[in-house]
């Protein structure tokens, strides 16, 4: 372990915090000016030399027993000076790097406003004759050649130009030096979270995800393997070293082969923790990386403890699946499924922090919200997997009746009515029910809604309506004032204004709207009524509704979700690969899926499922790792491994009364105003936060809930479903009794979930004897 001389009694996060402007609106003249290099004077630097960094210390010795080597007399290491005259070479290379792009950028504005002004003057449409239309063609195509000529030259320099300002704030993480043929000399790699060339195409950083970078996560000193164009390309690594980088100064450098020693890995978990989830990019580990690289495949179920990763592993997987499909994967085509608002606000820094835009997040609610008629939600989720198989052929064999159609109707105006949606549906007898016979429906009804507009448009009463038009609305609904001439522009003017009034009849036809699903599926399945989970894979299954763009779909918490919704969510996103993510032993719902029931829900659906373990956690100091531990099934904890630093034994205390209780809970948060980082008072449920503060009164902390996110420091109360994958410095658990985690495995789950939320210190509270769960 080396450290900088410039380095006082601080310490950087590990982790790069990038500028990206992926809108393409950079000012060619708007320069954004590079940080200044923070170099120090050598009369600080013969001082620093003398001096151990404090925040390094739990890394150089702990009480793990982890050690590393002392810092040395930096005025005699060479390799550090020969590092940092490295760093000040690349700095400004990417300072370099980001003129010339800026330069670049404004003479192409430059040229297309030359290029526009010469179009209008030389461009003219003349369809006159075939000649005159052949010509006008030809120009069109030969200026929309110049246009994508422009637009590609433009994408790739404002890709270039943002991963430099990425790189500028850490210009990489680490270094390699591979051997690749006998003889011949070793090559030095330096890795960061963007790759970056000059512009004589000289590498100056590899991207984390390219194929090469793999031997850094590999961990394997001497002979290894990378995996590039379908073949595996052999190397002797002679040397792997990390980098604790800011900006333009290297603070400390260190030579490590094993994850244990991960001097990078260890000061990141000695960070306090803060209301946003940090990349992980500069320290994933071994195992985590074979999920983040591992083959595109239909299904990968990741099975992972507590403060594996997990969710680190899955925003990694996205980042490098965006690397790997450059220009052919969009974010829209991939979705992230999340527990709940809370966690989607405390995530959503970690991709763009890389350079790379967010997924689309939803919550299942949001989901569903999005798919059921108005004022139709919740409802049972538990229903069999093979009820909902069923009905796919149930549906083959079902004939419309009349009563399974609805009018269609807007603003108290009934447009289409059911006899007539039921006299189509009679039109198509010879097609059975399903997506082809509802898709022909769909249409027919487009044309015949839009044909009882213009019935309407020639009314007087629908004329009137518009004559009557205030100008602000006129300008809103047309944008311009309008004053019709002609009979014929009176009728398209009114037609364009019953379009809008009842544009909620044309969303009525498009989401099949018209059909009662309800109906349908009481008359098939037999039962009263249709769950929710039912009622969305029955109008699957009738009308083909789903997403068939969608590439990718990551599920976090898996083990939180019923077999029923993982099949509703594979059977809308039909052609997407999934990635799903979960500990079983964080199921804190009754009645959700085992993973066995996970795997074969998606075997029966997606056919073949492949599967990966992260056994070691990261998150938590050695007695919170065995406090929790000890509620894993006895098999679990033997694979269990943990990186383990010192911090403060877990806190157990037992209150003989409830006034006892609340002055031990009112002494614990007093404790906690004075530390830095965040403290979280996790109950089980709403009902049981609420009461919490009517008893704290006025000492009583901020009450997080899924409208709001989570301060950056201090104590706050959160219900456990909202803390779920969320990690905090400090813990209370305000009752711990027998009352609240009771003897059954579903207690067993909450209180593991809850108790691993601790990275740090974690307080036990209860009234009475505290839960045999936690005994013996």
């Amino acid at each position: 372990m080396h450290f900088s001389p410039a380095l006082r009694a601080r310490h950087s996060p590990t982790h790069s915090a990038g500028f990206s402007n992926g809108s393409h609106s950079v000012s060619p003249i708007g320069r954004c000016s590079a940080p200044q290099r923070r170099r120090a004077p050598r009369i600080a630097r013969d001082k620093a030399a003398r001096s151990r960094p404090k925040d390094w210390s739990s890394i150089v010795t702990n009480d793990s027993g982890i050690t590393a080597p002392a810092p040395h007399d930096i005025e005699h290491d060479p390799v550090f000076d020969q590092e940092q005259a490295h760093l000040d070479e690349t700095y400004a290379a990417l300072e370099e790097l980001e003129r010339v792009l800026l330069a670049k950028i404004a003479k192409t504005h430059a040229a297309v406003a030359a290029d526009k002004e010469a179009m209008a003057d030389e461009f003219g449409v003349n369809l006159e004759t075939d000649d005159d239309a052949s010509e006008t063609y030809a120009d069109i195509a030969a200026a929309n050649r110049i246009i994508d000529m422009y637009n590609m030259s433009e994408n790739i320099n404002f890709q270039r130009l943002n991963d430099a300002r990425l790189l500028l704030h850490q210009p990489y993480f680490a270094k390699v030096v591979l051997q690749f043929k006998e003889g011949q000399p070793p090559k030095e790699l330096y890795i960061g979270a963007a790759g970056a060339s000059d512009e004589s195409y000289k590498r100056l950083v590899v991207d984390w995800r390219s194929p090469v970078a793999e031997v850094y996560y590999n961990q394997d000193l001497g002979p290894t393997t990378y995996r590039a164009n379908g073949r595996d390309i052999h190397v002797d690594m002679q040397l792997r070293r990390q980098f604790d980088i800011d900006h333009a100064t290297l603070n400390a450098y260190f030579d490590t082969d094993v994850a244990i020693q991960d001097s990078l890995l260890l000061a990141s978990l000695s960070r306090q923790r803060d209301g946003r989830m940090q990349a992980i990019t500069a320290t994933i580990q071994k195992e985590q990386n074979t999920v983040v690289r591992h083959e595109d495949v239909p299904v990968l179920l990741v099975s992972g403890i507590a403060g594996s990763g997990k969710t680190s592993v899955l925003l990694q997987r996205i980042a490098y699946l965006f690397y790997q499909r450059r220009g052919e994967l969009d974010p829209s085509q991939v979705f992230l499924i999340t527990p709940n608002p809370v966690f989607r606000r405390y995530i959503d820094n970690v991709l763009p922090d890389m350079g790379e835009k967010n997924p689309e997040c939803i919550t299942w609610d949001e989901f569903a919200a999005t798919l059921m008629p108005k004022g139709r939600a919740g409802g049972e989720l538990n229903v069999p997997i093979e009820e909902l198989l069923r009905i796919d052929d149930l549906v083959r064999n079902v004939e419309f009746e009349q009563h399974d159609f609805k009018d269609i109707e807007s603003c108290g105006v009934r447009l289409i009515p059911a006899a007539q949606i039921a006299q189509l549906a009679a039109k198509y007898r010879r097609i059975p029910a399903g997506p082809r016979l509802v898709a022909l429906m769909r249409e027919e009804l487009e044309i015949r809604l839009e044909a009882r507009l213009k019935q309407m448009a020639a009314t007087d009463a629908a004329q009137m309506e518009v004559e009557e038009l205030s100008i602000p609305e006129q300008v809103e609904i047309f944008h311009e004032t309008i004053a019709p001439q002609t009979d014929a522009e009176v009728r398209s003017y009114t037609l364009a204004y019953l379009r809008q009034k009842h544009a909620d009849a044309y969303d009525t036809v498009a989401r099949d709207e018209w059909l009662r699903v309800d109906r349908i599926g009481m008359r098939l399945t037999g039962q009263k009524s249709i769950e929710t989970v039912t009622w969305l894979y029955l109008k699957m299954a009738l009308t083909g509704m789903g997403n068939a763009d969608a590439k990718y779909v990551m599920i976090d918490e898996v083990q939180d979700y019923t077999c029923a919704q993982l099949a509703v969510l594979a059977r809308f996103f039909r052609r997407a690969h999934f990635l799903l993510l979960g500990d079983e032993n964080q199921a804190i719902k009754p009645n959700t899926a085992s993973f066995a029931e996970v795997r074969a829900a998606f075997e029966a659906m997606r056919g073949e499922v492949e599967e990966c373990r992260l056994m070691t956690s990261y998150r938590s100091a050695p007695g919170i790792t065995a406090l929790f531990t000890r509620l894993m099934p006895p098999d679990d904890r033997v694979r269990v491994q943990s990186i383990q630093r010192a911090e403060e034994e877990p806190e157990l205390i037992e209150c003989p009364d409830e006034q006892r209780l609340l002055a031990e809970l009112r002494n614990a948060i007093e404790r906690t105003r004075e530390d830095e980082g965040l403290t979280a008072i996790i109950v089980p449920w709403k009902q049981e936060a609420r009461k919490l503060i009517a008893a704290l009164g006025d000492d009583a902390p901020l009450l997080v809930d899924g409208r709001h996110s989570m301060p950056d420091e201090g104590v706050f109360v959160i219900t456990l479903p909202l803390a779920k994958g969320l990690e905090f410095d400090h813990v209370i658990i305000p009752d711990a009794s027998v009352k609240t985690f009771g003897e059954n495995d579903l207690a067993r789950r909450r209180l593991y979930t809850t108790i691993s939320r601790a990275t740090r210190k974690i307080t036990i509270l209860a009234q009475g004897s505290i839960t045999p769960l936690l005994k013996g």
